[in-house]
């Protein structure tokens, strides 16, 4: 069986001998579940000149990182909204499907780790500002009507009891372990959960759009926004009274003590013992 590989294709904050950006590959293997060892993860980097900027050294790059891999990848995921079109092109090049993504937890963790202590020691480096990467906002959508949730309700776990992810009855679903994100076993962690008698179909629909997370709106018209894809929105539900937007802040309080870990579940009732779909998330500032 493949794994989901994570790829940035980039210029980075070192200088060239002409006084140009380097560029570099980087790609890992993903994080789907709360069992991966981070130190197990495949990774691949690869500098390139700003004249090398294009699909073709790209697609070589990633043929060159699935000949190393132990495991080859099933598809890609990639974050930099302005790169999908080269990115795109590289992997249909070996026939490998690509998604816009904002899950792309290990490639983070790793960018951070680079920004901090290798990119700094290199020849060549320099503070100037790296060029945004930011999608244009986007307007958010409201659910299919046969998707909405009939109920929903704010609820928080701690960390610890996710350590018993494993056992949980799923069906739809992503997780990571929360050693990575260096929150504490007793933190709470913030969810929303949503019932209805079309849960399969909602996590069966909401499994196809790499989420992201979920957060809340403050605008004229609060309402709670479930992020996907690079640059897509979603509205899950109206926050129509003080009372609830209340609640709605006080998770994004939670959610910033948790280190923007959150989760997001469906299920046909409160009753029920088992999620058609479970979501562990994290709101990641993209390197």
């Amino acid at each position: 069986m493949g794994t989901v590989w994570e790829l940035d294709f980039y210029s980075r904050p070192l200088l060239d001998e002409n006084q140009k950006r380097r560029w570099e590959v980087l790609i890992c293997e993903g994080v789907v579940d709360s069992q991966t060892n981070w130190d197990d993860l495949f990774r691949y980097s690869k500098f390139l000149s700003n004249t090398e900027v294009n699909s073709l050294s790209l697609q070589a790059a990633l043929e060159e990182a699935i000949a190393q891999a132990p495991t080859p990848p099933i598809s890609i995921r990639y974050f930099r909204y302005q790169m999908q079109n080269m990115i795109q092109r590289a992997c249909d090049g070996i026939n490998l499907p690509a998604k816009p993504s904002r899950r792309t937890i290990a490639l983070q963790q790793w960018l951070a780790e680079r920004n901090l202590s290798f990119y700094p020691n290199q020849p060549g480096y320099t503070t100037a500002p790296t060029p945004a990467v930011a999608a244009p906002p986007p307007t958010p959508r409201p659910l299919p009507d046969a998707l909405i949730g009939q109920q929903w309700a704010f609820v928080s776990l701690e960390a610890a009891a996710f350590q018993d992810l494993p056992e949980w009855e799923i069906g739809f679903g992503e997780s990571f372990p929360l050693t990575l994100t260096e929150v504490a076993p007793n933190t709470p962690i913030p969810g929303l959960l949503i019932f209805s008698p079309r849960a399969m179909a909602l996590a069966a629909w909401m499994s196809g759009l790499e989420l992201a997370y979920w957060r809340v709106d403050n605008g004229k018209t609060p309402q709670l926004v479930l992020e996907t894809g690079a640059a897509d929105s979603w509205v899950l539900a109206g926050l129509t009274t003080p009372a609830l937007l209340a609640e709605a802040q006080a998770f994004e309080a939670a959610k910033e003590k948790a280190n923007q870990v959150h989760f997001l579940g469906v299920q046909t009732s409160p009753e029920s013992e088992s999620f058609e779909g479970f979501w562990l998330l994290q709101t990641l500032s993209l390197g």
